[in-house]
């Protein structure tokens, strides 16, 4: 199963949020570059990048940042934050990008989700769910949508779509421990493949992670027990392997 360090950026820098809430952010690294470099040193195959805000504004706006760690780290990019065009999917994909999260774009234009993944495959489109009290969340975590994460996984799903990232908006960054229950039901009733994010703490909720593999969970991120140091990449991935 893998593990997806975080480098969520914010103003150039590598931050880490409380719940996604503007204004909690805590610099981790003035650098981002540096970040990654440290997450590919300890063995991560692939680096979940978020532009904070580009999720906030609606288009890309550190991608000077996001073109330097591509050129200077080897492992793939799976890269969300305000990709809502093709245009904006297309770029990043071009550039070297691995995979492209879209948000907001699942919600308000699925026309989009079903078109970047004819034009840019299955294994190249991650939709993003980011779920707070049983609601997706749009516009950076700042709006509601009014569906659950089980209806628009199943939409997603009819267009095509073949994995998602699972956020609980109300555990990222918390280190409380992550929601299994809701993870497991979102899993087993859309049959996505799933990344499951938000409230990992220890090395005994990458257990809790892994042990829901067989309900189509292929991997979890990472932020904040990194960032404080409550475990150690390299340790979370030979957890996750089951070593």
């Amino acid at each position: 199963m893998l593990v997806l360090p975080a480098v969520d950026i914010k103003g150039g820098r590598c931050v880490r949020l409380l719940r996604g809430e503007r204004g909690s952010e805590k610099v981790y690294f003035d650098d981002p570059v540096h970040a990654a470099l440290v997450w590919q040193d300890e063995g991560a195959r692939l680096i979940h990048v978020v532009d904070l805000d580009g999720a906030w504004e609606g288009m890309p706006k550190n991608w000077k940042v996001v073109s330097r760690i591509l050129k200077a780290v080897e492992v793939p990019i799976q890269l969300g934050g305000g990709l809502r065009s093709l245009e904006a999917i297309g770029r990043v994909l071009d550039a070297g990008v691995e995979r492209a999260v879209l948000g907001t774009a699942a919600v308000e234009e699925p026309g989009l989700v079903a078109e970047a993944v004819r034009r840019f495959g299955p294994e190249r489109i991650v939709v993003g769910l980011d779920v707070k009290d049983g609601e997706v969340a749009v516009k950076g975590w700042t709006e509601g949508s009014g569906l659950s994460p089980s209806v628009l996984g199943l939409r997603m799903r009819d267009l095509g779509v073949t994995r998602a990232l699972y956020t609980d908006i109300s555990r990222d960054g918390a280190l409380s421990g992550p929601n299994i229950e809701a993870i497991r039901k979102f899993a087993e009733s859309t049959g996505l493949k799933l990344i499951a994010s938000g409230g990992i703490s220890s090395l005994e909720d990458v257990v809790k992670i892994r042990e829901l593999e067989p309900f189509g969970v292929e991997g979890m991120m990472v932020g904040r027990a990194l960032y404080e140091g409550r475990f150690s990449l390299r340790e979370a991935i030979e957890v996750a392997e089951g070593r």
